[in-house]
C-alpha cells in the first residue's frame, strides 16, 4: 500500500469520528439537547485534565487493562487448549462440540450471577468472566483452522512418521495459524468489552467501569462521557493494533474470514 492511499484510508476512517463529535459539539451548545445529559467536549476535557492531574484517570485505566490482559491470557490459554482438544478428537468432538454450540448461544452477562456464586464478586470473578469471553472465539476459529488442515500434509506427516506431539506443533498448529490468531484478535476484543462489562456489573473497584459508575451516581456526565470516550479509544486501539500484527505475521491470510 502506498502512502497516499495509506493516507486515505486514515482519512476516509476518520470522517465518522469527526463528525459524530461536531454533531456532539453543535447539539450541545444550540440547545438541541439538554447540557446536563450531553455535555459539551470542552467539559469533557475539563473533566479529563482534573482526573488526569489526580491520577485517578490513570488508575483506573491501569486497573482495567490489567484485568483485560489477565483475562484474556487466561481465556486464549483455555481455548488453545480445547480447540486442539475438539479439532483432533472425534470423541471429544461428538462429547462436547454440540453441548458446546448450545452454551456459546447464551448471552455473556447472563453468566454474572453463576460466575459469582462460584467466585464471589472481587477480581477472580472479574478476570473468571473475561476469560469465559476471550475462549470462546479462541475456541471456535482453532477448531475451524485445525480441521482445515490439509489431507496431503497429514499424509506427508504420516510418511515421516510423525509423533502426536509433532503433528501439532509442526502441522496442526502452523496449518491452523491464520484462524487462530483470528480467534485471538476477536478475544482482544471480547475481553475489553468484558472488562467493562465486568466493572460496571460485578463489585465496584478501580477501573474504567468504576469511574462510569461514580459519574453516574453523581449525575456528572462529565465523567460518565469521559469513561464512554477512553473504552471506544482503547477498543479501537486494541482492534487496531491486533490487525497490524496479523497482518505482519500472516500477510498471506489477512483477508481470511472470521468465525
Amino acid at each position: 500500500m502506498t502512502s497516499d492511499s495509506a493516507l486515505g484510508s486514515i482519512g476516509r476512517g476518520l470522517v465518522l469520528p469527526v463528525g459524530l463529535l461536531l454533531s456532539w459539539e453543535i447539539a450541545s451548545h444550540s440547545g438541541l439537547v439538554n447540557r446536563q445529559f450531553l455535555p459539551p467536549l470542552e467539559h469533557v476535557g475539563t473533566s479529563a485534565w482534573q482526573e488526569l492531574a489526580s491520577g485517578e484517570l490513570v488508575e483506573a485505566l491501569a486497573a482495567s487493562l490489567r484485568r483485560d490482559l489477565l483475562g484474556f491470557a487466561l481465556g486464549s490459554s483455555i481455548g488453545v487448549l480445547l480447540g486442539l482438544l475438539l479439532g483432533l478428537s472425534t470423541i471429544a468432538d461428538r462429547v462436547v462440540m454440540t453441548w458446546f454450540n448450545g452454551i456459546k448461544q447464551i448471552a455473556l452477562l447472563a453468566w454474572i450471577p453463576l460466575i459469582s456464586l462460584w467466585f464471589g464478586f472481587d477480581e477472580m470473578a472479574k478476570i473468571a468472566f473475561i476469560g469465559l469471553a476471550a475462549a470462546i472465539p479462541v475456541i471456535l476459529n482453532l477448531v475451524e483452522g485445525v480441521r482445515a488442515t490439509s489431507r496431503k500434509l497429514i499424509e506427508v506427516g504420516e510418511v515421516f512418521r510423525f509423533s502426536r506431539r509433532q503433528f501439532i506443533l509442526h502441522l496442526y498448529l502452523p496449518a491452523a495459524l491464520p484462524s487462530l490468531l483470528t480467534g485471538l484478535h476477536l478475544a482482544l476484543i471480547y475481553a475489553w468489552l468484558a472488562t467493562i462489562g465486568a466493572e460496571y456489573f460485578m463489585a465496584a473497584g478501580p477501573g474504567i467501569g468504576g469511574l462510569i459508575i461514580s459519574g453516574r451516581e453523581r449525575f456528572d456526565m462529565d465523567l460518565v462521557m469521559l469513561g464512554i470516550l477512553v473504552v471506544g479509544s482503547v477498543g479501537f486501539l486494541v482492534d487496531r493494533g491486533a490487525s497490524w500484527l496479523e497482518r505482519w505475521l500472516i500477510p498471506w491470510g489477512a483477508a481470511s474470514a472470521r468465525v
